[in-house]
């Protein structure tokens, strides 16, 4: 068994013959140069022995292309952006490019560096998740002719194509369930408070509240991160206060998964004691002690549509339409919401 080759010029020594002999052979071109029926197979003979493989970079420069796309999202371990990034994997796979996956985590310094990274590996484009505080270095990659996407986390008012759930409606669907079943004193655990989303679904939230006359108990509104321990830590503070809210509503589905574990700490039950709602549905939603009732975003079809919406940017150089689209969100009602009204 011979180790594989990957440059043609290791190839070409092999066999004796000059890169450019190799090259024509394994592009088809053997009769157009008059290369000898005994040379070409030679050639493809080799080919196969070495397993050899073309560097898919070196190929691509020769056609200004690499066929790699950057994927920067801010928690590789949230199942949100891991499901977002199986979807974007699974579509590039099908076009024949291959994703450079990048976790900034949540920092925007570790974000700006990313970037770099990925223009001095000549990616044919970006898709990015941003930390969603600052936008000026992701103007500047789109500026520069760089096809990108952003997606989630995304800077309204600003000409760059982006793809984002339907934050607001979803914030005030599931605040609007609660209180239509009885729920006045409804906690909102929130994530980063400077982001797109968050401050959408906390829109959504407050809305809720004031269409139906329902005064904000702003001191229920809590929270600083979409992480799980943000979720414990809070939902230890308010139900340890002298009136505690009868709902819950967890702006993501690691915020809730650290609300169960804190609850069930304190002897809580849901919904028998405390109502539950969470942005984002996940497989095990439905298979919880108590399903829960959920906000499901369309992961995969954010994924489909920021491969789609990129590969215009990339097959045409002249296209520079921005879009901008905006998916609907779905209530889907389980076990977790108690009806105060019976």
């Amino acid at each position: 068994m011979h180790s594989s080759v990957n440059d043609i010029r290791d190839l070409a020594r092999l066999l004796g013959l000059s890169p450019t002999t190799v090259s024509r052979v394994l592009n088809g071109k053997s009769e157009k140069y008059r290369i000898s029926n005994l040379t070409a197979q030679k050639v493809r003979q080799a080919a196969k022995e070495y397993n050899y493989s073309p560097s898919k970079i070196a190929r691509g420069l020769k056609m200004d292309r690499t066929d790699t796309i950057g994927l920067i999202i801010p928690d590789i371990s949230n199942p949100f952006f891991a499901d977002i990034a199986y979807s974007i994997e699974k579509e590039a796979r099908l076009k024949g490019y291959s994703i450079i996956l990048c976790d900034s985590v949540d920092d925007l310094k570790v974000e700006k560096e990313l970037i770099t990274l990925l223009r001095s590996h000549k990616v044919d484009g970006i898709i990015i998740a941003p930390v969603g505080i600052r936008y000026e270095h992701i103007i500047n990659v789109y500026n520069s002719g760089i096809p990108l996407v952003v997606i989630d986390r995304c800077f309204p008012g600003l000409d760059l194509p982006s793809i984002t759930s339907d934050n607001y409606q979803g914030g005030y669907d599931a605040t609007n369930h609660l209180i239509s079943l009885g729920h006045k004193k409804i906690a909102c655990i929130q994530g980063m408070p400077e982001s797109f989303p968050n401050k959408e679904r906390l829109r959504g939230y407050i809305e809720a509240h004031e269409n139906n006359n329902l005064e904000i108990d702003k001191t229920m509104i809590v929270g600083d991160s979409f992480v799980i321990e943000n979720g414990y830590r809070q939902t230890r503070i308010i139900f340890s206060m002298e009136n505690p809210p009868t709902a819950v509503f967890a702006f993501s589905n690691l915020i809730s998964i650290g609300v169960i574990k804190a609850l069930n700490e304190m002897s809580l039950k849901i919904p028998a004691d405390v109502s539950l709602v969470s942005f984002d549905e996940q497989p095990y939603s439905a298979y919880l002690g108590t399903p829960m009732t959920t906000v499901n975003q369309k992961k995969s079809e954010i994924g489909q549509l920021a491969i789609d919406v990129l590969f215009k940017y990339i097959m045409d150089k002249e296209y520079r339409q921005v879009v901008y689209m905006k998916l609907k969100t779905e209530l889907i009602v389980r076990d977790s919401v108690r009806n105060l009204r019976n």
